[in-house]
Parts: structure tokens; C-alpha cells; sequence
């Protein structure tokens, strides 16, 4: 199917930004991350530029490796995600609403209900990132010493996604009828046990909540893994993934499209979003000062936290000789392989030494990183979108609120003089806007009785 010629955006929201340094910043709230208003003011920038969904990542612990590090930095006090995004329901009208919940250490039905709960809310505006637990420090929270094997948390997420899916499918999209003079609430006829009994899971249902607006919520996925990727062609509709170089990032693209499209998926309906973190300045060295400054932030201890959590916990960076040349590779980690995999080709083809690689890490977590003039951005973007290594975009601000309002302010109108970004919302609902089709009940497309 032809792809449409706009650009999807997304905007990644972080209570100070997604550069290290970024509370430490003037303009940035420093209790941002327990501040609605705060999170209720970038919502509604995003809104008011048309961007198709705001993105809330997640935690299910404190994941930095030391108390140096946990001592310097503020993603440890912030909103759990679904939560948040339900009171920012009410002070938007239009922008989607991503939360991401892992498999690993939820359980299907809470998390189907939350979802659905969620979706109804906002009159069709939700989705959910779809992640396996990645931090080692996880666990230990949930009774567990360590994470389980990455390909068992694989394994036990598609079984999980599989039920959620169904839940949501208990109840035909009219099967409340709510008839007052009958006295009819719920025509039974149109409901549908799950009697779910897999590997990992056993799940009765049905859900005690109406089918959510969408149909199911827009389902997001950021493993780039070889399973992960295999996931995301299973179930991904809109991928999140780090792809820090053009060529890289249309390998990617048009790996993860043939698979999906070896499952009989259409291109259209498996939108590839790869994370960028814009800074812009009306002059190219006006853009480098900014970074400049939020490096000058960042404390070593802070780096080096950050670098040893994306390369999966399998260094001791403190001991290293931080001038040395970084290793073809490193033992394979049981915690966030894509994101290790990235770091480590990038620092191949970049010859970096791991002052170098632990600087890039405190600036983009692997992601790209464009630092220029709104036509430089915009001309990377596009170039990227053109030459099929993007279907759009999920917007990294180095610090909120000022580097999402330069984004707005300065290059959404480039883009929009090229022709590439809506100006306004075509639809109500997520789906519609991002053009992505509202899936039938499982249960009365197979014809299957109620009981």
C-alpha cells in the first residue's frame, strides 16, 4: 500500500528532558517530574502543533547502578505513566496517549482493564509501549533475584499480548444496550469468556469493561533485538527504536517491513517512529551552546551511570581507562541488548574511546542527535523519512519546556513549508490520525458462540 507523504511525530515526555543535564537547567522546573501542570503545559504545546501522541517510558524501579549516580539525577521522581496520562485525558482533546507497562512484572487483565479504562477516557486516544523489563533492579522488586532469560520474557510477551488482545474483546462493540424499560443492561448474547490456558498464563475473563473505543489501543513496541524486532512485526504497529545513522536506520526499516510483511501485515499498518533529539538554534552555534551548556551539567558520576545502565551492566566503567579505544564487543547482556548493539557499532565505526562513548551516551542514549538550524534539522528528517529509514519521528527534547518549543516554534513550520507535516487533526481518535486500521473482535470474526 502507498505510504502517506506526511511525517508522523511523536513527542517523548520526560519531566526535565531527555539530555542528562537537562534539571539542572535555568528554565526547567526542577520538581517537574511530580508537577501536573508542568506535564498538562507540554501536553498541550504537542497539541497545539498537531503531533500525534505524546510518550511516557517507565521504570519498575530505581535503575541507576550506585548511590553516585541515584544521587544526581531526577527521573526517580516522576508519575507512573498510565496514571498521568489519564488526568492529562481531560486537558487535551486530540493528541494520543502512549504509557508504557511491561509484561514482565504486570498481569494481563490489570493491565487490559488500565488500557481499556484509559482508552475510554480519552474518546480513543491511547496506546501502550510494549516492553519487557530491562533493569537488572527490577526484579528484586517483584520477588525475583534476577530478570528472567531475555528470550523467556520474549516468550511470555507474546502469550501476555495475546490475552490482553482478547480481553479486550470480551464484549462486542454493541453489546451494552443499557435498555432502561427492558431492564436489559447487556445483551449475553454478545459476550465471550477467554478461557485462556497458555505456558505462562491462565486467564479466564471477560473484562468488566466495554470494549475499548479503538478496538484495542494502538499497540507500540522499542525492542530491536533480532527477537525484539521479530516481536515487532508480530504486533507493533508503531515501533520506537535508536537508530543513530541513516544507513543503519534503513536496515532496520526495511528488515522489520519484510518480516511484517511476511506475516501478512501491510507496510502502511506498521509505522516505524526512530527516536530524535533536536537542538535547535537559530544559528548553528547558537544550537551547539545550548549543548555545550547541558554538558557542562552532566557530572561524570551521572555519565558513567547512564553509559554502564545502556550497555547492559556488563562493565565496570569506574576501573576503565576512560581514554582507551571502546571493544568490538562486549558479553552479551541479558538486559537491553538492541540499545548495547547500537552503542558498540557506533563506537566501531566512530573509532571512540569510552570518554567519548559515555560523553555520546549522556547526550543521546544512542539516539539520533541533530544540533543545528531549524532547515538542518528539518533537512535530516526528511532526508531520513525520503529514503525510507522512517515513517516519522518520537521527538527527544533535550530539556522542556524550551527544546520542545523550539522544536514547535522552529522547525514544525520548516517542515510544513516542505509539505511534510499536517497542519490539524484528521480524526478523533489515535488510530485515525495515525492512519492505522480499528482491529475486528477476534471472537465474531471467527463466529465463535458467547459461552
Amino acid at each position: 500500500m502507498r505510504r502517506d507523504d506526511q511525517i508522523k511525530l511523536g513527542v517523548f515526555l520526560h519531566q526535565a528532558g531527555y539530555h542528562e543535564g537537562a534539571w539542572r537547567d535555568p528554565s526547567v522546573p526542577a520538581n517537574g517530574g511530580v508537577d501536573f501542570e508542568h506535564h498538562a503545559h507540554l501536553a498541550t504545546i504537542a497539541e497545539s502543533a498537531a503531533f500525534h501522541f505524546v510518550f511516557l517510558a517507565d521504570h519498575l524501579s530505581v535503575a541507576e547502578p550506585d548511590d553516585a549516580s541515584i544521587a544526581r539525577v531526577s527521573r526517580n521522581e516522576r508519575f507512573e505513566p498510565i496514571t498521568l496520562l489519564s488526568a492529562l485525558s481531560s486537558r487535551t482533546q486530540r493528541i494520543g496517549l502512549v504509557a508504557t507497562a511491561s509484561t514482565t512484572y504486570n498481569q494481563p487483565y490489570h493491565l487490559a482493564r488500565m488500557f481499556a479504562s484509559l482508552d475510554h477516557l480519552s474518546q480513543g486516544r491511547a496506546a501502550w509501549n510494549i516492553v519487557t523489563s530491562g533493569s537488572r533492579f527490577e526484579a528484586p522488586n517483584f520477588g525475583d533475584r534476577e530478570l528472567p532469560d531475555h528470550e523467556i520474557r520474549y516468550s511470555l510477551a507474546r502469550e501476555f499480548v495475546e490475552v490482553v488482545k482478547g480481553l479486550w474483546d470480551s464484549w462486542e462493540d454493541d453489546a451494552f444496550i443499557r435498555d432502561k424499560q427492558s431492564g436489559i443492561f447487556a445483551d449475553i448474547t454478545k459476550l465471550h469468556l477467554l478461557n485462556h490456558r497458555g505456558n505462562y498464563l491462565s486467564v479466564r475473563g471477560p473484562l468488566n469493561i466495554a470494549r475499548p473505543p479503538q478496538g484495542y489501543p494502538v499497540l507500540v513496541q522499542a525492542g530491536a533485538s533480532d527477537t525484539g524486532i521479530q516481536f515487532g512485526a508480530e504486533f507493533g504497529e508503531v515501533i520506537f527504536t535508536a537508530e543513530p545513522s541513516l544507513d543503519t536506520g534503513k536496515q532496520f526499516y526495511a528488515a522489520l517491513k519484510a518480516r511484517a510483511r511476511a506475516l501478512g501485515r501491510e507496510d502502511d499498518q506498521v509505522l516505524i517512529m526512530p527516536g530524535i533529539i533536536p537542538i535547535a538554534g537559530r544559528t548553528k552555534q547558537e544550537a551547539s551552546e545550548k549543548l555545550k551548556k547541558l554538558q557542562s551539567y552532566t557530572h561524570i558520576d551521572v555519565a558513567i551511570g547512564a553509559a554502564d545502565r545502556w550497555l547492559g551492566s556488563v562493565t565496570d566503567l569506574r576501573s576503565m581507562n576512560l581514554d582507551s579505544l571502546v571493544p568490538k564487543s562486549l558479553p552479551q547482556t541479558n538486559f537491553i541488548q538492541s540499545r548495547q548493539k547500537v552503542l558498540l557499532d557506533l563506537a566501531a565505526r566512530e573509532k571512540l574511546t569510552w570518554r567519548q562513548l559515555v560523553r555520546l551516551v549522556s547526550d543521546s542514549h544512542g539516539h539520533l542527535m541533530v544540533v543545528g538550524t531549524p532547515d538542518e534539522i528539518a533537512n535530516v528528517m526528511v532526508d531520513t523519512f525520503d529514503q525510507r529509514a522512517a515513517d516519522g519521528f518520537n521527538v527527544l527534547p533535550a530539556t522542556v519546556p524550551d527544546g520542545l518549543k523550539d522544536f514547535v516554534e522552529l522547525v514544525v513550520p520548516e517542515l510544513r513549508r516542505r509539505g511534510k507535516f499536517r497542519s490539524g487533526y484528521s480524526g478523533q481518535t489515535l488510530r485515525e490520525n495515525l492512519g492505522l486500521k480499528r482491529p475486528l473482535n477476534r471472537f465474531t470474526q471467527a463466529g465463535i458462540s458467547s459461552r
